[in-house]
């Protein structure tokens, strides 16, 4: 049984981030920014419905869907990209792929401890991200 993402996760650091959001043609006034943001990560899981809230102090964004079923995902807000979108659990580890423009993009998601562990994936390039539980 995959473990409980449930609750809300606070920013501890990130590496790898600017080559990432440069995969996805991200200008590099809008990366300077990005790369400074300190986001929380918010889980709401409802047996095979998940949503998953990043929230920042310049933009904030929901994920809403369904494990294991495809869903037109909006990253107007991010890259002003529409991707189809496929999250479901491998093992222990949330996978979401993201078929669209850019190829071999997605990301994973995974406990260990009190640590969340994020990898996004574009092309190439792989940044990463760790937050921690809060009490």
């Amino acid at each position: 049984m995959p473990p409980s993402l449930s609750g809300r996760y606070t920013f501890v650091s990130q590496e790898n981030l600017d080559p990432y959001l440069k995969a996805l043609d991200i200008n590099m006034a809008l990366r300077k920014i990005v790369g400074l943001l300190k986001p929380e990560k918010e889980f709401v899981v409802d047996g095979d419905h998940m949503i998953i809230r990043t929230l920042t102090t310049f933009r904030n964004y929901t994920m809403d869907f369904t494990l294991g079923v495809e869903f037109e995902e909006d990253l107007g807000s991010i890259d002003g990209r529409k991707c189809k979108t496929t999250v479901s659990w491998e093992g222990d580890k949330l996978v979401c792929v993201q078929k669209g423009e850019v190829k071999n993009r997605g990301w994973t998601q995974w406990l260990e401890g009190d640590l969340l562990h994020l990898e996004m994936t574009a092309g190439n390039a792989v940044g990463r991200q760790v937050f921690r539980k809060a009490a």
